[in-house]
């Protein structure tokens, strides 16, 4: 296990790997369900600690196989610690996503299960649900452009740049979050495949909605942060 002490209290010695387990929780009154995304995930609101739990499933082809299994290929390599790893540098660094608190795997032979807690972003909700409820600012879009502009200028290539994964606050500030598979690397091409995936993940998500929540303004607003930043 990986875990932040500070963010965890006395919560590792007293509940130990139930802290993972989403009936202690529920049984608690203490857990709701996230929905979206292909992961299963939780918001935990215990006390002071507000956090989201997130179990780690495949998708695609691979997801007709094992929904949540993995091949081991060694600790280095578990899906969440390697999360827990990358977002620990990256909230040190003053990047706009969330402190990872705990990590875990399960290992059964040459296959395993992993899952991963995070602090939860206050009032924060993802991109697709707003636009889904009410047209952005051009001050919003920039905003979402300077955020990912920051991890770009880190280094951070994020695997699944999409609007499920960037989160607005009610102050419009902007945090990405879901960088299972991420990586620091050198600027290159990749960053404009970063923007093309996010581009269209925008088109898909308002393909229903009326016009003025995402149009070639919108896009424009976006890219011009993006460059300011």
């Amino acid at each position: 296990m990986l875990a932040d002490p500070a963010g965890l209290g006395n919560l590792l010695e007293t509940v130990g790997e139930s802290l993972f387990d989403p009936d202690y929780w529920r049984a608690r009154g203490e857990l709701e369900a996230v929905s979206g995304g292909r992961g299963a995930a939780w918001f935990i609101a215990s006390g002071a600690h507000q956090w989201t739990l997130r179990h780690f499933r495949r998708g695609g082809y691979f997801a007709r196989v094992s929904q949540d299994r993995y091949i081991w290929t060694g600790e280095a390599r578990v899906r969440a610690f390697a999360e827990w790893r990358l977002l620990a540098t990256l909230a040190l660094s003053g990047l706009p996503v969330p402190q990872p608190i705990a990590a875990r795997y399960q290992r059964a032979g040459l296959r395993y299960r992993c899952d991963l807690i995070t602090r939860r972003i206050a009032d924060a909700r993802p991109l697709s649900t707003v636009l889904s409820q009410n047209e952005l600012s051009e001050s919003t879009w920039r905003a979402i452009g300077a955020a990912v502009a920051r991890l770009h200028r880190a280094g951070v290539d994020h695997a699944d740049l999409n609007a499920h994964n960037i989160l607005v606050d009610g102050r419009g500030v902007v945090s990405v979050i879901d960088f299972d598979r991420g990586r620091l690397r050198a600027g290159g091409r990749w960053m404009q495949g970063n923007l093309r995936r996010l581009h269209r993940s925008l088109v898909k998500v308002s393909r229903d909605l009326p016009r003025d929540r995402f149009c070639g303004a919108a896009w424009d607003w976006l890219l011009a942060g993006y460059r300011s930043a």
